[in-house]
């Protein structure tokens, strides 16, 4: 009765989960382009676009997807082959054993009418798949543990699924191999299924049970008389033998029974098989329940991702679409670190130490992100680093094992935290270039909201830029400030400036405005004069620094040699950290 109603409960926390969880693909979103699609629209949109592609030429497409991505896993096998034999091990054992063992009311039985848990094949399947399984965990225990892999990070959910995989099937082959020794287990049997009452029968049978199935019985000891032997076996054959094949071919669990065969009788008198019984069984439900907020979530989300990576693109399909599958993409991540170990810009990790950098730890904290998008100025902060780093270089993108396109994510996820009213140095920088690109799909008003944002955060902390009425005394040198310029060769050619105005001249930017010191602050020559006098806020804080096009004129004109466009990205790296100490040199 307990164990009927834990199944119900666990069946029904697991449909509402899985309800709840899909769901959120169609309510969450991603990006700011896309939040104005409400969620009729994008199930609509999702229930056409099914429609469309299976009466369309596209349904092979997927046919061909889901056999050699989904159910053979060849993206996996071209990346690595112990991952691939692991995946297939855990994923394929599980889940037949899902099928053929845990369902067998619901699969097994209606499919074999003479089906018993205890009768081959059955029985050697059983031990066969969990073996696989248990083997495929051990595969993952030591990718992550010993093999070190570079850059592959274990989280909680990563431990959550291989304990909580290890606790039903270790339960699972110990209780398989105590159940066959233990006499009350037998007794029990005895008093359902036999079909005599006579005690020299009785007492025959247990003997042959003792001898052939490894029952440890207090009353029967071996050696055993032929003749009781034989009669315990005519009894078995008619009682027994339909619901029981010799032990041996549980394997695994014979083993078990074979090593715990001396300490059978206590066993059994402390309970423990029922005590294992519990374990096994409590720990299935759980992890079914537990199942749709979990990692393994995934073996559901990602042959969809699959499938539906297969046949979509961003030119053709909806946008409400791609919303939605950006969504689900998050939940269909496994965490395998295989886009981590590609990443282009996966070295500034060792720098800063932001884990959102490597894009298989960015995937976690956008799982949180989208969940609650009210994060605290910290984590806004780490997103924002970690996401606009990315160079958009598309490596990760293409060696993705569950097919998510990684790219197209870390743009609407880039464009949507740095709108946020927290400033990012890095929108004024060369990680803007794939940004300004692409530029012509985002809102024109918005574009430049995050780039002032940045500016007004430095020019802030510029005192005689923000307070151009201030009158400078004659000694506001700051020394350090000089030294700092001072510490590459490229640097310390501003000393050679005198202010000929020869790289003010031939800038386009300079050119580009009627009024240019009221726009740009300070131009060229100007800063260079700044970094003479040791006018910190002067030099870090004009406009110019920032609208430069680096296009190496007012280098190449100037007579002295001042190495001007390369100051100017040394200070830019200066006014960037003298804000955000975090971004390190």
């Amino acid at each position: 009765m307990f164990f009927n109603i834990a199944l119900y409960v666990s069946l029904a926390i697991f449909g509402l989960g899985m309800i709840y969880k899909i769901s959120t693909w169609f309510w969450r979103s991603i990006g700011i382009d896309v939040s104005h699609i409400s969620t009729s629209e994008r199930v609509l949109a999702a229930i056409k676009g099914i429609l469309q592609t299976v009466c369309s030429v596209k349904i092979f497409t997927i046919f061909k997807a889901f056999l050699l991505d989904v159910v053979l896993q060849i993206r996996v096998l071209k990346e690595n082959f112990l991952r691939w034999l692991m995946h297939m091990l855990i994923y394929g054992g599980f889940t037949l054993l899902l099928l053929l063992h845990a369902l067998d009311d619901f699969v097994t039985q209606p499919l074999f009418p003479d089906y018993a848990s205890t009768l081959n094949p059955f029985m050697f399947l059983r031990d066969l798949l969990g073996l696989l399984v248990i083997i495929g965990m051990g595969i993952a225990i030591y990718r992550r543990m010993a093999m070190k892999i570079p850059r592959l990070k274990t989280n909680p959910m990563d431990r959550y699924a291989v304990i909580i995989l290890a606790i039903i099937m270790f339960s699972g082959v110990l209780l398989e191999g105590i159940k066959i020794t233990s006499y009350s287990k037998y007794q029990q049997m005895v008093e359902e299924y036999s079909d005599t009452d006579d005690e020299e029968e009785l007492k025959a049978l247990e003997s042959f049970w003792v001898k052939e199935y490894d029952v440890v019985s207090p009353n029967a000891k071996g050696p055993f008389d032929e003749d009781i032997l034989a009669q315990g076996a005519e009894i078995h054959e008619m009682s027994c033998a339909a619901c029981h094949s010799r032990p041996g071919w549980a394997f695994t669990g014979y083993a078990v029974a074979k090593m715990t065969k001396p300490l059978a009788g206590a066993l059994d008198r402390a309970h423990i098989m029922d005590i294992l019984w519990y374990i096994h069984f409590l720990a299935c439900f759980f992890g079914l329940a537990y199942l749709p907020f979990s990692k393994m979530f995934h073996i559901f989300a990602s042959p969809i991702s699959l499938l539906a990576n297969a046949v979509m693109d961003k030119e053709s399909s909806h946008r409400a679409n791609i919303a939605t599958r950006q969504v689900m993409e998050l939940d269909a991540c496994t965490h395998c670190g295989t886009c981590s170990r590609r990443c282009s810009v996966a070295v500034a990790f060792h720098k800063f130490g932001n884990m959102t950098i490597l894009p298989s730890e960015k995937m976690v904290f956008l799982k949180e992100y989208i969940a609650n998008k009210d994060v605290d100025d910290k984590t806004l902060k780490t997103i924002q680093l970690g996401a606009y780093l990315c160079t958009n270089c598309d490596r990760c993108t293409v060696v993705c094992p569950v097919g998510i396109n990684l790219r197209d994510l870390w743009f609407n996820v880039k464009e949507e935290v740095i709108q946020k009213d927290h400033p990012l140095p890095l929108v004024l920088s060369p990680y803007s270039f794939y940004r300004g690109v692409d530029g012509q799909a985002l809102d024109p008003e918005k574009y430049s909201i995050p780039l002032n944002g940045a500016r007004r955060a430095i020019v802030d902390r510029c005192e005689l830029i923000s307070t151009p009425e201030k009158i400078l005394t004659l000694t506001p040198v700051n020394r350090q400030f000089k030294g700092q310029v001072d510490l590459s060769s490229q640097g310390g050619t501003y000393s050679y400036c005198f202010s000929c105005e020869n790289c003010t001249t031939v800038c386009p930017v300079v050119q580009n405005y009627e009024n240019p010191e009221e726009v740009l602050s300070l131009l060229p020559h100007q800063i260079m004069r700044s970094l003479g006098l040791g006018l910190k806020d002067l030099a870090l804080g004009s406009n110019m620094l920032w609208d430069c096009l680096t296009c190496y004129q007012c280098q190449e004109h100037c007579p002295q040699g001042v190495k001007v466009t390369d100051i100017f990205y040394e200070l830019k790296n200066m006014a960037a950290k003298e804000i955000f100490p975090e971004l390190g040199d």
